[in-house]
């Protein structure tokens, strides 16, 4: 059976998993985890994704990220090819270092967001890499030592975390971590690494509990979260699927759409690939990369050579093109010329 394409959006939580191909180890000492860490940082920093927990066991890796300027695809393809490269580089071997591809499940931020956040920092623990809380509370390789200050990951957004938790910084640290102690009982919860039906309602049980009463659930195994919530994430996600075929289909160049953009904003197209400030330049640039990137398909890399700037620029670019407020009238006019 084919895999479902991952389904992503702005602003969406996602629990990330990587593990080693066979169970193998992809990381054998501190430099190796220290070269995953600095990349880490620096994509989750350039793409402007939340980053809200994170640890880096012997053979695998989560991740508790938001979408930010870059679908989470792109940010994991940038750093899982580099550090593969660099890691076989320096332990002399060939051939795949991460099993299949990683798991992605989009999760509902309200119910779970919590839950995950001390399922991942709890790893280290349940491995018994550290004996106890007041050890993982200083083990630099888990976004747990973060949150408590005594490690520093500048791209983590802990202020975000220890909001949800006090007012003041030493409140929330107070209450996280109380938090956290609450869940060294519960042990390895399936329910948390996987989406689907089963692990969205909490198991058999629950599910027969629902249908017992006659409650149809959704679930799709790509999703975490209650039934209304996949519901209106898989419903999003076909509207942009079929609007992302309508107009790939109608397959206009990135010359002629650049002509079509510099129409409509009365200027030169020789001015799209200046680093002209003025704001009808700059708004048309930001539309142009929006449409080529977010609707027509095309890669920041070949957006990037056609206006002369790096992707990550094609990539900030497009965002704040998603911002304008007349986007949608904008883009119609666009593409219907």
């Amino acid at each position: 059976m084919p895999r479902k394409a991952r389904i992503d959006a702005p602003g969406a939580l996602h629990h990330v998993i990587i593990r080693g191909i066979e169970r193998k180890a992809i990381f054998k000492d501190k430099a190796d985890r220290a070269n995953f860490f600095e990349r880490l940082g620096r994509v989750v920093s350039e793409t402007e994704t939340g980053c809200y927990a994170w640890v880096l066991m012997t053979n695998h890796v989560h991740l508790l990220l938001k979408t930010g300027l870059c679908p989470i695809a792109t940010v994991m393809r940038r750093l899982l090819t580099g550090y593969a490269v660099s890691f076989n580089r320096r332990h002399r071997r060939h051939g795949q270092l991460f099993q299949n591809r990683y798991k992605s499940f989009l999760c509902e931020e309200e119910v779970y967001l919590k839950e995950l956040l001390r399922y991942i920092h709890l790893n280290p623990l349940r491995a018994k890499i550290v004996k106890d809380l007041q050890a993982l509370k200083k083990y630099q390789w888990c976004g747990h030592s973060a949150l408590m200050g005594k490690v520093e990951a500048g791209f983590q957004d802990t202020s975000y975390v220890l909001r949800l938790f006090g007012q003041s910084t030493r409140n929330a640290r107070r209450g996280y971590e109380s938090f956290v102690s609450k869940g060294v009982g519960q042990g390895r919860r399936p329910e948390l690494v996987g989406g689907g039906l089963l692990r969205s309602v909490g198991g058999w049980s629950a599910l027969k509990g629902f249908r017992d009463i006659g409650i149809r659930i959704k679930g799709d195994e790509r999703l975490l979260g209650s039934s209304d919530f996949v519901e209106r994430v898989l419903k999003q996600a076909n509207e942009q699927l079929e609007e992302k075929y309508r107009l790939q289909g109608s397959v206009v160049s990135l010359e002629a759409l650049a002509k079509k953009v510099a129409h409509h904003f009365d200027i030169d197209p020789g001015n799209l690939k200046s680093a002209s400030k003025e704001r009808s330049v700059t708004e048309a640039r930001r539309v142009l990369c929006y449409i080529a990137v977010r609707k027509l398909g095309y890669k920041c890399t070949d957006v990037s050579k056609a206006l002369d700037i790096s992707a990550v620029t094609v990539s900030k670019a497009a965002s704040l093109g998603s911002k304008l407020s007349a986007i949608g009238k904008i883009q119609k006019e666009i593409l219907r010329n």
